[in-house]
């Protein structure tokens, strides 16, 4: 209902119509941004980096945690990730994967001190959130790490990785980077509603203690989901920084609170044991919308952010009025 609401907003302020002269000299309007297929590709791919940390956000906060962190993560792993590949020379297969297991070993400390020591995860998580972001800016000296080869006549050269990421299929209408994400949720919506761990997540979101008592390994499922959502970090963190063709040490910035307003506008309850990945998709689309057309209308920067806060604030009382 929300993505049918914010479609039908787009279509009714669709942006200001440029004015053009035609070879004749007659003024003529272009048509409107939000009428356009490339305005709806790109919001699609400008989304997906949401959508992959939405991914793992959804099934931390199924368990009624919430991680803070993803953000941080994403920009850590953005500069680990030129660094193994440029600096280090480290086959790509091998950059990869050890970015993916940063990522991961960031989302395992978190769950483990939350689920060992049973200390809130936004205490925890906010801790990672500010040791990632110190640790992206300490291995870079807070520079960008590029993710290609500049030759002496000037030419760049990207890794054949980077390209790949970078690649758009069918005409330029659809980016890897969004295959990406519709990949992460279809591997969410299996482990979610295929595997006994995903059950185990729900039934500790709904009631810890007595997922405990019915002998739910209690630790180790929100240990695991907090290592998922690490490694969805990292896997943004990859494709982010190869769209950039850089890895920026401030990347990922604000962006957890972008998954949230995704997971919470999709319907999945911020007190845990409801809500699934279908529905996050719904919100990262809902959320892509909201900015584009925001941006469309020039909408400054600063008011997008603050919507972001009120979208977060109204979808929690819309759920505590459902319940």
């Amino acid at each position: 209902m929300a993505l049918v609401l914010v479609l039908c907003i787009g279509l009714t302020f669709p942006g200001e119509k440029p004015i053009v002269y035609g070879d004749d000299g007659q003024e003529m309007q272009l048509p409107a941004a939000f009428h356009k297929w490339t305005t709806h590709r790109d919001t699609l791919r400008l989304v997906s980096v949401y959508g992959i940390l939405a991914c793992g956000m959804t099934v931390v906060i199924i368990t009624a945690g919430i991680d803070l962190s993803v953000g941080s993560v994403l920009g850590l792993t953005a500069v680990c990730f030129p660094l193994l590949l440029m600096y280090f020379h480290w086959p790509p297969v091998l950059a990869v994967c050890g970015t993916l297991a940063i990522g991961t070993v960031c989302g395992l400390v978190s769950g483990g001190i939350t689920a060992v020591f049973r200390i809130q995860p936004f205490i925890v998580t906010l801790a990672m959130m500010v040791f990632a972001r110190g640790l992206a800016k300490a291995v870079t000296g807070g520079k960008k790490a590029p993710l290609y080869i500049q030759s002496e006549d000037g030419t760049i050269h990207y890794p054949p990785v980077v390209q790949a990421i970078r690649t758009r299929w069918f005409d330029d209408n659809l980016a890897v980077v969004t295959v990406v994400f519709l990949i992460s949720a279809l591997i969410t919506w299996i482990l979610l509603s295929r595997l006994r761990w995903g059950r185990y997540l729900y039934a500790i979101g709904g009631n810890e203690q007595a997922a405990r008592l019915s002998g739910v390994p209690v630790a180790a499922s929100k240990i695991l989901a907090y290592a998922l959502a690490g490694l969805f970090s990292a896997v943004a963190g990859i494709c982010q920084a190869a769209q950039e063709t850089n890895g920026d040490p401030e990347a990922g910035a604000t962006y957890e609170l972008t998954a949230i307003a995704i997971v919470v506008i999709g319907g999945t309850n911020l007190m845990g044991g409801s809500g699934g990945i279908g529905l996050t998709v719904l919100g990262a689309l809902t959320i892509g919308y909201i900015q584009k057309i925001l941006s469309i209308n020039q909408v400054p920067e600063a008011w997008r952010l603050m919507l972001t806060g009120i979208i977060i604030v109204a979808a929690v009382l819309v759920q505590r009025r459902r319940a």
